[in-house]
Order: C-alpha cells, then structure tokens, then sequence
C-alpha cells in the first residue's frame, strides 16, 4: 500500500508547541486526529491509544488561530485545507462561537481496496457500512479512483463536505480520473445526486454519508437509471439499515404482509409477517468491522429475507495479512443440523464452502450395486435398511449418527417445498425411513420439492445453489411419488413387490373393505398384469376406495383407468 496524506500541512495550523511536539513523535505515521477542547487538555488521538499533548488547558487564542489558518466553515460545520484531504470539524456553542475543533488526518491509501476489488470490477452497486474512523471515507476515495483509472468508467463524486476529494476547487490527485462536485449545503445533497446523472452521464456515482431520506430515495432512483452506485451509510451492520426507517429503503424496506393458511404453516410462522418491500437499491454490502477485516454480504436480498425470517445469515469474512494476501472465510451457522462449521481460502474469489457428503459436489453419487440375490416382499426391504444403513428401529436418531451412503450424516435432513408435510411423515413413519423434515433450509441436507413450484421458482434454485444443496423433484404430492422421490434421495432399490408396510400407506380409514380392496389390486398386478402382460378390471368400489387402488397402481408404475356407472365403477389395470 502507498499511503499520501500531506501530514505536516495540518500540523502547521496548530499552535507551535503543539506542532513542534507531533512533529517528533514517534506515532506520527499512525495520528488519527488532534482535539483541541476550549478550557481542556489537547490531546491526539492515534489508531491504538490516545495521549494528551500539553498539560496546559487550550485557550480560545489558540483556537482563533487555528480557525484563521483553514477554510470558511460550511453549513454542516466541517472546513478543509486546499489541496489536501484533512478535516477540520467545529464545535460552537449556543451564540455559534466556535470553542472545539477535531482535526482530522485525511490520507489516500492506494491499495487498499485490495480485498473487495472482484467486487468493484462486477458493476453492482456497494454500501459500506462501519464506525467512524474505521476508513469508509479512504476506502471510497480508492474505489473512485480504481473506476476511474483502472477500469476507465466515469466516475462523479458527490463530495459534500470536501472530505474525499480535499478542499478548493482542484480535486486531489488521490481521486484520479473521477470528477468531483461540491455541495453548497448539506441538505441539498440529494438534489445534486440527480443532477450528476442528468447533466453528466455518469457510469458510476459515489456518495459518502446517505443519511436522509431523500438521499435513499435519491439513491434508489439513480440505481434504477442503471447507473453503478458506490456510498456509506450510517450504520455498523446490515441490522441496523433494517431497523432504521429513515434508511431501511437502502436494503429493499420493510412491510408487513399477511400469509395464506398453507404457507403460514409451511413456514411454521405467524400470519403476519416482515418481508421485503423491493429489491435493494445496493445490491453488495460491505461491513468494515477493522481497517484489514471486512464483512462482505454478496447478496443483500438474501441477507435481508434471511434476518427476516428470524435466522442468521452467512456472508464471508475478508482480511487481509502482514504479506498482503487476501484470506476469505464463511461461518456456517448450521450444517447438516450441527454447529458451525468454518472454510477458508487464501487469495480466492469467491470462496468455497468446504462441506462433507454430496454437498461438496452439489449431487448425488450413487452406490455400486451390492452383489446380493434377490428376494421379494417385506424382507427385501428389511435387508437393504439393515445393510444400506446399520438401522435399526431400537436406534434413537436424535442421539446417534451413522454414515449414509454418499457419506452425509444420518438423520437425512429434508427440506420440503409444496409437497404434503403430513404425508411426507406418514411414509417416514410407515416405512421407518431415516429422515427427518426440517423447516429450515440452512440445515438442510437436501430438498424434495414439487417439480411445478421449482419451475417456477427462481429464488428456490438460486439458494439451493449457493447452498451446494441438490433439489429433488416429484410430480405430484402423493403416496407413489413421495415414497419413490425418499427412496432415491436414500438411494435404496425399489422392490418389486409391495409389503404389508406399503399397502398401510394408502389406507385412509383403515377398515376391512379398504384392505380388501387393495389386497385385490395388489394381486392382480403381481399375478396377472405384470407377469402375464394382460389387463384386469377389479371389483365395483366405492370412489374413495377407487382413488386408493389408483395410487397403488402408481406405485407399481404402471396406468389405470374408472369406468362404468356409479354404483358399478371400477377399476381397470392395463400393463406397462
């Protein structure tokens, strides 16, 4: 990095016993600011500590000198030192005679946006967000400057109080190429947003300090235009837009809307719930949380509707070492049901969760055949549990793990969308399959949804991508296809011939004539249909008990059709 901040033009305005004595000082490289308090101490404020700099209390001769030495105060009571990027702040008191100043060290730092250049180079927007003092401000100077030389874009800096491209009316080589106007006051900031994009054709606007309304709305307006936005904010975190009304509009705003019966409960939320009101006006954000460590959220979106909806989200941590390489890290807050789990990356965008089992890969691997004979019925079954497995009923899932076949834990954790919970549950409870449903996609092991609402549902695959989890769809939210879509995410072998736990499935009441009736159906496929090819017409059922024998059939793959008059319609099995 090469660091450029005309130190000793801002110690000359300060008075000489003072200036002598940070001149001198062995932290004069790392100097943050110098407070001079009316009636106090003076005392420089370095990156790691704080010391006074004379035990005699400042006077208000020494603050007029002061101000005589800088520029005219503007309306948001910040003045400058031409050609330089130093910030000299007033405190006034209530007759507006100034009796405080912090002297703030402005200084351009090439390089340091080392860690989010990738980022830059995308065209999306970024907000940064951070404490004061933690270098918003230089990191937005580097960023114009990067656009502008770098990757030849025009660039217009929205520089309200001459903080990023310093005092007067020649910007700071530190900016390069990018252009720069000035604010004549504070809240006319938004106007000049707007008037950059009309009057300039700008590719990219960078703003420091959106803090009204009017600046977000000036904000979203541009992003709409197509234009690239670079600013900060007020603000530590992505929460604290979220909660802020004035700001909230930065990340998307927020609305409260009320669900539907079906998806309140498949949510397992309340009715009523906050959701997102428009997609964000910035599109990256990143949380400065140290001058070498960021916090970058690639999607914003999806940062929001994830705190949203009560759960922790998992953007990637970004720092930067002594030799200047980038590491990259993510915290998963939950993985496979367990803790957290933490990957990490040397010099690499983006990173890569690192992950057990068939999310490494984002699919499944299936298993070499077992060389084993065949059977039938329920002892089939029974085996390729036990051997596929180690199951056994008397196992308690909830305290006992075991390899699966594509090397994830069991339990298996299944994320369900628009297929029936309460039959997912009867086929896991029926035939004693190691799964479990969970409602939340982060510990998810994979999803089972229905193959209709993932066509049509963009979000679904895009966080099923950035997941690494593997989608798995059915047709149709019934028996045949449930039981069959949990058998391949298990990759267990279908049997050819039902068991007695498979007909207890499409039972609905349970009664004699129900059993009868599938007993019947599931003899006509195994004696005649399958093995003789011919077609069979069952017995007059009532329609309830026909919609039973249809789903059997399913589940034997094969079709059937009603017909006749009520009370004579029956069913008749036709072979594959």
């Amino acid at each position: 990095m090469t660091i450029t901040e005309d130190l000793q033009k801002l110690l000359d305005i300060l008075p000489q016993d003072l200036r002598q004595k940070l001149e001198h000082h062995p932290q004069r490289d790392n100097l943050v600011e110098v407070v001079l308090d009316l009636g106090r101490r003076p005392e420089a404020r370095f990156a790691d500590n704080a010391e006074y700099l004379s035990e005699t209390p400042v006077t208000q001769a020494q603050i007029d000198d002061c101000i005589q030495r800088v520029g005219t105060f503007g309306g948001d009571n910040r003045a400058g030192i031409e050609q330089t990027l130093h910030r000299i702040s007033a405190i006034r008191n209530r007759t507006g005679k100034i009796i405080g100043l912090t002297c703030r060290v402005g200084r351009a730092v090439f390089g340091t946006i080392g860690m989010i250049r990738d980022l830059v180079e995308t065209g999306k927007s970024i907000l940064m967000l951070g404490r004061p003092g933690v270098g918003k401000t230089t990191a937005l100077r580097e960023i114009a400057r990067v656009l502008a030389d770098d990757l030849n874009k025009r660039v217009v800096i929205i520089d309200t109080s001459n903080e990023i491209a310093g005092d007067g009316d020649i910007a700071h080589p530190a900016i390069g190429r990018a252009r720069r106007m000035q604010v004549a006051k504070p809240e006319l900031q938004h106007q000049v947003m707007i008037e950059a994009v009309e009057n300039h054709m700008p590719e990219v606007i960078v703003i420091d300090e959106i803090g009204t309304e009017l600046e977000a709305l000036a904000a979203r307006t541009i992003a709409e235009r197509g234009v690239q936005l670079v600013g900060t904010a007020h603000g530590n975190q992505i929460e604290n837009l979220i909660k802020n009304p004035t700001l909230s509009d930065l990340v998307g705003g927020i609305q409260a809307v009320t669900l539907g019966d079906d998806e309140a409960r498949r949510r397992g939320s309340q009715k009523t719930v906050l959701e997102r009101k428009a997609p964000p006006t910035f599109e990256i954000a990143v949380e400065m949380l140290e001058r070498q460590r960021w916090v970058v959220h690639e999607c914003v979106a999806d940062t929001v509707d994830t705190l949203l909806r009560g759960r922790q989200p998992n953007p990637q941590t970004r720092s930067v070492d002594e030799k200047g390489k980038v590491a990259i890290t993510r915290q998963l807050s939950v993985v496979n049901g367990r803790g957290g789990n933490l990957a990490s990356e040397q010099e690499s965008f983006p990173a890569v969760q690192q992950v057990n089992g068939w999310r490494a890969s984002g699919q499944m691997v299936a298993l070499p055949a077992l060389p084993v004979e065949r059977v039938t019925g329920r002892s089939e079954f029974d085996r390729l549990l036990d051997e596929s497995f180690n199951y056994s009923e008397t196992i308690d899932f909830s305290h006992t793990k075991s390899a699966g076949p594509n090397g994830e834990d069991l339990p298996l954790h299944i994320y369900p969308y628009g297929v029936s919970r309460h039959q997912l549950e009867q086929v896991i409870s029926v035939l004693t399959l190691p799964v479990v449903l969970t409602k939340d996609i982060d510990s998810a092991d994979a999803i089972l949804a229905l193959r209709s609402h993932v066509k049509n549902h963009a979000k679904l695959r895009q966080m099923a991508k950035a997941r690494h989890l593997p989608i798995h769809v059915i047709k149709s939210s019934t028996i045949p296809q449930i039981t069959r879509g949990l058998r391949r995410l298990l990759n267990i072998e279908e049997p050819e011939l039902a068991d007695d736990k498979e007909l207890q499935l499409f039972l609905h009441r349970g009664g004699d004539d129900e059993m009868d009736a599938l007993e019947e159906a599931r003899l006509a496929v195994e004696q005649i249909v399958i093995p003789k090819g011919q077609p069979v017409e069952l017995l007059p059922r009532s329609p309830q008990v026909r919609k039973m024998q249809h789903e059997l059939v399913e589940h034997y793959r094969l079709k059937s059709d009603s017909f006749g008059e009520e009370p004579n319609r029956r069913l008749r099995i036709y072979p594959a």
